[in-house]
């Protein structure tokens, strides 16, 4: 796949009250430190593009992961010629054409229309390449400086700035340095070179071309010196070829072969999507060695240092897809990690870029034991076993790290109702005391039994009056005047419908709560055939999952948001599969695209995109941590994977048109393959999955032992 072929405008559609990805139209290298993109306004916050703008402001160098995170660190770089009547942003920015300008990821190009300044942004992993064209007279460079900042002229063709803006920090300085080197001399500075949200301009004189070098650093204007002089002597052919085969290498590792060329778009954009979160936080020293900037203790440090992720969103489907397309950054990403832990005592929860302790759950413990079981960086995993037992038992006394609750879950097996969003709080811990036992069992750790039991403690707040996970208060007493429609307060961004679910290592164990397969399979049927209604409950308003939610029509499958993921593939844990793949291939082909309206709701540093394309491909990873996927139905004709162990996975389904909605049969290897789920380890080995699709359904009859993973 050519890496031209991707628009970084996919899933950027969006406002604050409906989202159709929340992405940004982000330039840069797989993973980069620092993406790129046009800022189209000011005045809409987090915001600050959208693909229908006419208006260019600059190019912002940013390292927003959400726009419910906010940005830090970032500027914008706006090419300017001629006099402003007044220096600031709104008096230079300009008018562009979206319909003319390149949104790629290895190259962003745009034409202002009112200096008609052609400029080309290649970036790097820490830097980038700026060239501009057909400049008329007195040419500048004008940067907007949001919060503190200076700016120093280094000789006649250099400056170095510093900047300190970011929605939250643990370091109160936490500054991002950075060198601009011009092709041409420097004429003058205009604006004050220090202070707080300035606007500064950068004049270079009359040449009608100009190409700026830009490095950037989060450790020293020392190491930002050092890593622009690695790339000084580079061309921009140079820059352009190595943006574009560091992406094509990712985007290669699968090949999609299909008849409806709109979906095969939407398979790469997603897998674009991909390789973009966690961000690179560590930088390269005189030696070449790996070091970081630690904000938690305020000094460098040595080592890899990963950032701008939400376990809560990524543990789902992100990691699972490395772990068979990308072991080895997985296993990098990991180290990252631990380092994180070893800094501030916890596992990380959200990092941007460090702990902003957001959403339920301590879901980078599945991170962990989906690496563990198979087999990825096992020198890692006694340190990492520390690291979670610690999370599971100490109570934090800074509320963004560990666990919400800790002692009142270990004394009744819940977290009660007084914590915000204790149905969720409790399932997620529940899932992690699985992933503990799941690393501690591959130790030999004597504590995984316990871990084990504790695992099952979902089982206390199950209401079989109701069939729903409902909130207990510390006297054991459900909260009353319940309504499963009704949003927030004891759930998150869902109702009881999205989160009663959450018990993804027992679901033979859940069955068995709601009194066997037929009673929940009623369950689910009533979850998939209803309108998909919601009451605005704990929040007082309508918050922007509920509206998308009502918009795209599956019941309470509201797969606008993380909760509901897995929800489909649950017909297979009573072996009916058959019930959930005319749900799945629908959702697909409904839901995702390749345009500005990508995505059902927001994509989620990856999360989203890693949910079709694992569906696309006809398997799900329910129980992150098992080492099994679930079987659903492809989406294409064909597809080759290229994993990590070396060898090629080839998966082909026959036939597929629309009306093909059923699995009739499923074979590896050329022999049928019973089973509804496949195994990590067999996977890796390779060969074929081939598909028979079919327009009626074929039930089957599965032992126990051919349903998905549980605990049992």
């Amino acid at each position: 796949m050519k890496i031209s072929t991707i628009d970084t405008r996919h899933g950027t559609d969006n406002q604050y009250s409906f989202s159709h990805g929340n992405c940004l139209p982000y330039t840069g290298v797989p993973f980069g430190m620092n993406f790129f993109a046009p800022q189209t306004t000011d005045q809409k916050g987090s915001w600050w593009f959208h693909p229908d703008d006419r208006i260019f402001q600059g190019f912002r160098i940013t390292h927003q992961p959400s726009p419910w995170m906010g940005d830090f660190s970032h500027l914008i770089l706006l090419p300017i010629s001629g006099e402003l009547s007044e220096n600031n942003l709104f008096h230079a920015q300009s008018s562009y054409r979206p319909e003319d300008s390149t949104f790629n990821p290895a190259c962003l190009e745009i034409t202002s229309s009112r200096y008609q300044i052609h400029s080309q942004l290649i970036p790097s992993m820490y830097g980038a390449l700026l060239s501009l064209s057909g400049i008329q007279e007195h040419g500048g460079l004008a940067l907007s400086l949001p919060g503190r900042y200076k700016i120093k002229k280094i000789d006649k063709t250099t400056v170095s700035g510093e900047i300190i803006n970011f929605s939250g920090c643990e370091d109160k300085n936490f500054t991002f340095y950075f060198i601009l080197r011009f092709e041409d001399d420097l004429t003058i500075i205009e604006g004050p070179t220090e202070g707080k949200d300035g606007f500064v301009i950068l004049r270079f004189g009359d040449a009608a071309e100009q190409t700026i070098q830009l490095a950037a650093s989060f450790i020293s204007a020392e190491q930002a010196q050092l890593n622009l002089s690695r790339e000084e002597d580079l061309s921009k052919v140079d820059f352009l070829s190595r943006a574009q085969s560091a992406w094509e290498d990712y985007l290669n590792r699968i090949e999609i072969t299909h008849h409806d060329q709109k979906q095969v778009s939407a398979f790469y954009h997603a897998l674009y999507r991909t390789f973009l979160f966690p961000q690179t936080f560590y930088e390269l020293n005189e030696k070449e060695l790996p070091v970081h900037y630690d904000t938690f203790n305020q000094t460098i440090r040595e080592g890899v240092f990963y950032t701008n992720n939400g376990f809560w969103d990524t543990f789902r489907t992100v990691y699972p897809l490395y772990s068979l397309i990308a072991s080895d950054k997985y296993g990098e990403m990991l180290e990252g990690f631990l380092n994180s832990y070893k800094e501030t005592g916890f596992l990380p929860k959200w990092l941007s870029p460090d702990e902003r302790g957001m959403m339920p759950g301590t879901l980078i413990d599945a991170v962990i034991a989906d690496a563990a079981i198979k087999g990825i960086r096992p020198d890692l995993m006694p340190a990492f076993l520390q690291a979670m037992k610690k999370a599971a038992t100490d109570q934090s006394n800074h509320e963004n790290y560990g666990r919400h609750g800790t002692n009142d879950y270990l004394s009744y097996g819940y977290v009660p109702s007084t914590y915000h969003e204790s149905v969720n709080h409790t399932l997620d811990y529940c899932y992690s005391d699985f992933c503990i036992h799941q690393v501690a069992s591959l130790l030999g750790d004597p504590d995984a039994a316990d871990y084990r039991k504790q695992a099952k403690n979902y089982t206390h707040l199950f209401d079989s009056e109701t069939g729903f996970m409902r909130a207990k208060d510390v006297d054991g007493q459900f909260r009353e005047a319940f309504d499963s429609h009704c949003w927030g307060t004891d759930y998150a961004e869902g109702s009881a419908w999205q989160n009663s679910f959450a018990v993804y290592h027992d679901f033979a164990g859940l069955i068995d709560k709601y009194g066997g397969k037929e009673h929940f399979e009623k369950k689910l049927i009533a979850l998939c055939n209803q309108k998909p209604l919601y009451k605005t409950g704990g929040y007082g308003f309508e918050i922007h999952e509920m509206s998308e939610m009502a918009a795209i029509e599956f019941g309470q499958v509201a797969l606008s948001n993380q909760p509901s993921f897995h929800l489909p593939y649950l017909f297979n844990y009573l072996g009916k599969p058959e019930m959930a793949q005319p749900m799945i291939k629908q959702l697909m082909s409904q839901c995702f695209s390749s345009t500005a309206q990508g995505y059902p709701g927001d994509e989620d540093n990856g999360s989203m995109s890693c949910w079709f394309i694992f569906s696309s491909l006809g398997f799900y990873p329910v129980t992150a941590g098992s080492g099994e996927y679930v079987i659903g139905i492809p989406l294409f004709d064909k597809a080759e994977i290229q994993l990590s162990s070396g060898n090629t996975l080839t998966i082909t389904s026959t036939p597929n048109q629309i009306q093909q909605q059923f699995v009739h049969e499923v074979k590896r290897n050329n022999v049928s393959h019973p089973s509804l789920f496949f195994v990590h380890s067999d996977l890796e080995k390779g060969g074929s999955i081939d598909y028979h699709l079919g327009i009626v359904p074929n039930p089957k009859k599965y032992t126990e032992e051919q349903l998905p993973f549980s605990l049992g």
